[in-house]
């Protein structure tokens, strides 16, 4: 518990030293935007080129970044998210306390705390250099996105776009996690 603590203590000293914008609010700089060779060979291995441009470029360190440094900046944007939508659904449960919708947006409190972790793991991880994990921690948090949109099936989720994000987030992740991996 100690490192998860040391850890969100360090993502928060990030978070807190970064000069964060959401992805969203970056689309007007995407055409100015001349991705580094780092970055366009990451983004070349998502499903979402511009989605995931947009995300690293939204930290104002990205593009002299190095692969480390990339790691801490997507880490750290996917552990932001999660967390904001963490807080966004504890907002709904106060506002929908008695609604049809509260037992979905339980399911969906419960994953987003299996991704807030898994991603504060891995963060951890980046701290003490021990990458071969972090892919995994990815594709679970990723996955806690994926079940909390599947709690919703055939209603409207108020979560769709957090949750699209933090699985585009998610698979950002793992690429720069096989930056790391010794072939």
């Amino acid at each position: 518990m100690n490192v998860v603590t040391y850890s969100s203590l360090c993502l928060s000293l990030f978070l807190v030293t970064s000069f964060f914008i959401h992805p969203s609010n970056a689309a007007a700089t995407t055409t100015t935007i001349q991705p580094s060779n780092l970055v366009n060979k990451v983004c070349n291995q998502t499903s979402n080129y511009t989605f995931c441009v947009e995300s690293l470029y939204a930290n104002p360190k990205t593009p002299h970044a190095n692969r480390q440094e990339l790691a801490y900046i997507i880490f750290g944007s996917a552990y932001l998210n999660a967390t904001s939508t963490q807080e966004h659904i504890a907002k709904l449960l106060n506002k929908n306390a008695n609604t049809s919708q509260r037992p979905l947006l339980l399911r969906c409190a419960r994953d987003y705390t299996k991704a807030v972790s898994k991603l504060a793991v891995a963060y951890g991880d980046l701290d003490s250099e021990t990458y071969n994990s972090l892919a995994n921690y990815s594709r679970t948090a990723s996955a806690a996105a994926d079940d909390c949109q599947a709690a919703f099936k055939g209603t409207h989720s108020p979560l769709t776009t957090r949750n699209k994000d933090l699985k585009g987030l998610c698979e950002i992740c793992v690429v720069v996690s096989k930056l790391f991996v010794t072939s």
